[in-house]
């Protein structure tokens, strides 16, 4: 119609104009159409995933769903030795396994053969991991963290305590009440020797080693005592905690030279457990219920174990950091009174006498059952009751007599052989045990 009033040239001019509007027209369309396509994907794809997971994806979920992530709580212990083949760090790396089985927030990570000079590197490592505790499983490679203590202040860091008590806000010190447990196995130990000489192999003099023997000893001289025996205690130290050659040296020398029938250690390795087997004597284990857990040996030489459960003390650490405490208790010395649910729902002491899996009186060897007098085995029944009753102790009950051996501190000489340094009946206090009871007890021969 329009083309009959123009010109040739217009009229061509025009159809381009109308050409192009009409290509316009299509290309805006089909954008306008794409568009719309793919907002309805997006929309069905959103719509799918909130049905998929039963609710709706809004920003209160988002916050609740990073609460969540924010609320995993990583254990991250650096092992002083290896873990495998060794009861002291195979108890700790246990320990962390435990807790994560028993809360679902909770990872454990770990390093292992960590010395002095690599704790506090391999510390940053893992806080840059998402490390929230860090423990040093021996004092000596442990103390190091509290140099970094401020740089990482919620940080919880923890250390083993040998005899140092250096604490900071959040430098936590820990170590078991595990003297309690050696109590209960000098008792069986002292029913069980027919020479009346039993065998240490020790690593070296310092307060942990000591008092732990103590604790030994004195369940030793009190079934001496019931059943009128006279016993011979020997010591020797090995110079370290994991020497297999020197432990295995000193085990056969108290056995062919100080005609011992009954061997326990101080120390790390198997050697001594080696040589109890081969001799065909009674052996007295630590740190773990070596038989059910690990499988050395068995019951016809493990006469008993005490087994650590580190977990109650670590238990302890984590749920002050899920409650966000910033000044959480700095010193934990936890005996037989206190004890951890396990995931599988078991409830475990501190520490405790264990062999092939079973605890108390049963976890005596059931080859040394029938030779341990029946008074004997009620008194261990009992003493093990008061104490994880906390009604008993046997620091307490007991008189500390010096023997005139043991480790010369700064400032604390070791007390002269006969000195009673602690009346029977008087409780001493956590921080003299951990750090101060640097002597022997009357009645202990230590060899050169």
């Amino acid at each position: 119609m329009f083309n009959k009033f123009l010109p040739k040239n217009d009229d061509n001019r025009l159809r381009r104009v109308l050409l192009l509007l009409l290509l316009l027209v299509l290309v805006i369309g089909t954008t306008q159409c794409t568009s719309s396509e793919e907002d309805a994907m997006d929309t069905d794809e959103v719509t799918d995933t909130t049905d998929s997971a039963g609710g709706s994806t809004d920003a209160a979920d988002t916050e609740e769903t990073t609460e969540t992530a924010d609320d995993t709580i990583t254990l991250a212990i650096e092992h002083f030795s290896v873990i495998e083949g060794t009861t002291w760090s195979g108890a700790h790396d246990r320990a962390g396994e435990r807790l994560a089985e028993k809360y679902d927030n909770v990872e454990y990570v770990f390093r292992e053969e960590v010395g002095p000079d690599l704790t506090v590197p391999y510390a940053e490592e893992l806080i840059s991991s998402g490390a929230d505790i860090v423990i040093g499983n021996a004092e000596f490679m442990g103390l190091p963290l509290q140099d970094i203590t401020e740089k990482y202040p919620d940080v919880y860091f923890g250390s083993i305590i040998a005899s140092d008590l250096a604490t900071e806000r959040n430098f936590i010190r820990l170590f078991p009440r595990q003297y309690q447990a050696l109590y209960l196995e000098g008792l069986i130990a002292g029913a069980l020797t027919e020479t009346g000489n039993i065998g240490i192999v020790s690593a070296f003099p310092s307060v942990q080693v000591i008092r732990r023997t103590n604790g030994f000893v004195l369940g030793v001289q009190d079934a001496a005592e019931m059943l009128g025996k006279d016993i011979n205690i020997y010591v020797r130290y090995a110079g370290d905690w994991f020497l297999p050659p020197e432990e295995r040296g000193i085990a056969e020398t108290l056995i062919s030279e100080y005609d011992v029938d009954v061997i326990t250690q101080q120390t790390d390795s198997g050697s001594p457990l080696d040589v109890a087997v081969e001799q065909g004597i009674w052996f007295v284990g630590k740190d773990m219920d070596i038989v059910g857990f690990y499988g050395w040996a068995d019951t016809n030489t493990v006469a008993v174990s005490f087994d650590t459960r580190w977990e109650v003390l670590y238990d302890q650490m984590i749920n002050d950091f899920m409650a966000g405490e910033q000044n959480p208790e700095t010193v934990l010395y936890l005996g037989m009174d206190s004890s951890i649910t396990l995931a599988d729902g078991t409830e475990v002491p501190t520490v405790d006498i264990m062999n092939d899996g079973k605890v108390g009186i049963d976890a005596i060897s059931p080859a040394a059952l029938p030779l341990i007098p029946q008074e004997i085995l009620d008194l261990v029944a009992q003493r093990r009751e008061q104490m994880i009753a906390g009604e008993w102790d046997p620091f307490t009950e007991h008189a500390f007599i010096s023997n005139g051996t043991g480790l010369e501190l700064e400032g604390l000489p070791v007390p002269a052989a006969g000195e009673e340094v602690k009346p029977a009946g008087e409780e001493p206090t956590a921080e003299w045990l951990l750090s101060q009871f640097n002597f022997d007890l009357q009645g202990v021969t230590i060899l050169e």
